[in-house]
């Protein structure tokens, strides 16, 4: 069995991350051109000249590749709900419709599962199930990430939303991704190095290298 039999390319895949910069933009590129889809990223907090999208834009190479338009930005770098106050704005997940999209389509996250979006205790997990999409961890490797897969997982299966699978990002720690298989029962779909170069054509061939697997 392929490793994209395991994803179900008809409903929405959302990256999320056990926190913050751990990935997920790179981990979204990775996605967008092996399974040739699309990208969206709802909401954009810091990097108003462009933010992951313009990254996206500079890594995916496939032909029908398209970015999605934010439903929300904001200048500061800060938590969503946070810089959406600085700027005297109300995120409102309710109000955020998926675009329509002819190919898979990517959604990235901003930050981790519960990351505040607004003071009515809406998260990046709401937003997950507004959309009812399946989910994809990102996992960077540092010490503590067990634990904070551990808690992220446990919160996903809590909301009984469906994760496909997982995503190492970095080098790989002794005895990580054992016991986290082991525990969860979860697939690790790739593991993800710290590139040297970072363009599209890394962006292909590290998709052939999955193919290759």
């Amino acid at each position: 069995m392929s490793k994209k039999d395991v994803l179900d390319l008809s409903s929405p895949i959302f990256i999320t991350g056990i926190g913050t910069d751990v990935g997920k933009t790179v981990v979204s590129a990775i996605l967008c051109q092996w399974l040739q889809a699309n990208y969206w990223k709802p909401i954009q907090s810091g990097d108003p000249d462009g933010g992951d999208s313009k990254t996206l834009k500079n890594l995916v190479s496939h032909s029908s590749f398209e970015i999605f338009k934010e439903a929300y930005t904001f200048d500061a770098p800060l938590s969503p709900h946070a810089a959406a106050k600085l700027e005297g704005k109300k995120i409102e997940v309710d109000s955020i419709i998926p675009p329509e999209s002819k190919n898979p389509i990517i959604i990235e996250g901003a930050g981790g599962l519960l990351v505040p979006l607004n003071y009515q205790n809406e998260t990046i997990c709401d937003l997950i199930i507004h959309f009812n999409a399946q989910a994809i961890v990102v996992v960077k490797e540092y010490l503590g990430n067990i634990n904070h897969s551990f808690l992220t997982i446990s919160h996903l299966e809590k909301k009984n939303i469906k994760i496909a699978g997982l995503v190492f990002v970095g080098e790989e720690l002794p005895h990580t991704w054992d016991i986290i298989a082991k525990m969860t029962g979860l697939p690790l779909l790739f593991r993800v190095p710290i590139f040297k170069e970072l363009n599209k054509d890394t962006i292909v061939n590290f998709v052939k290298e999955i193919d290759q697997k």
